[in-house]
């Protein structure tokens, strides 16, 4: 069997990697070895970071109907609104109330009247 020499596919390769890596600092743009571990490391990175920003959006749309609920009236809390928009049957998930309650307080306001006259 001849002897294949990697010299063209390796070169591809390399500059691939390197390509991707080229914002990277110090060795890890420069060298191969080292830019290609931070390149796998960064897919790794921007996986979790794509699972975490989900968490972090729920959070804050939490956060902004619970300031959004003490405005309208200070004792009533959160989870109270959620448990009492599923006894109304609202089907409105927890970004579209956020939404509401920062651009449209007249609208929240109906919809946290709405909740409470049911219960």
């Amino acid at each position: 069997m001849t002897r294949v020499k990697t010299g063209v596919v390796r070169r591809r390769r390399h500059k691939k990697i390197l390509g991707f890596t080229s914002g990277f600092r110090m060795t890890k743009n420069r060298l191969f070895k080292v830019a290609h571990e931070a390149y796998m490391h960064a897919g790794a990175y921007a996986f979790h970071g794509r699972k975490r920003r989900k968490r972090d959006f729920r959070s804050l749309w939490i956060t902004r109907i619970n300031a959004a609920l003490d405005a309208v009236e200070p004792k009533y809390s959160y989870s109270r609104f959620i448990e009492a928009t599923k006894i109304a049957n609202i089907t409105l998930d927890r970004k579209s109330l956020a939404g509401l309650a920062e651009s449209d307080p007249i609208a929240f306001n109906a919809v946290v009247e709405k909740s409470r006259s049911i219960k």
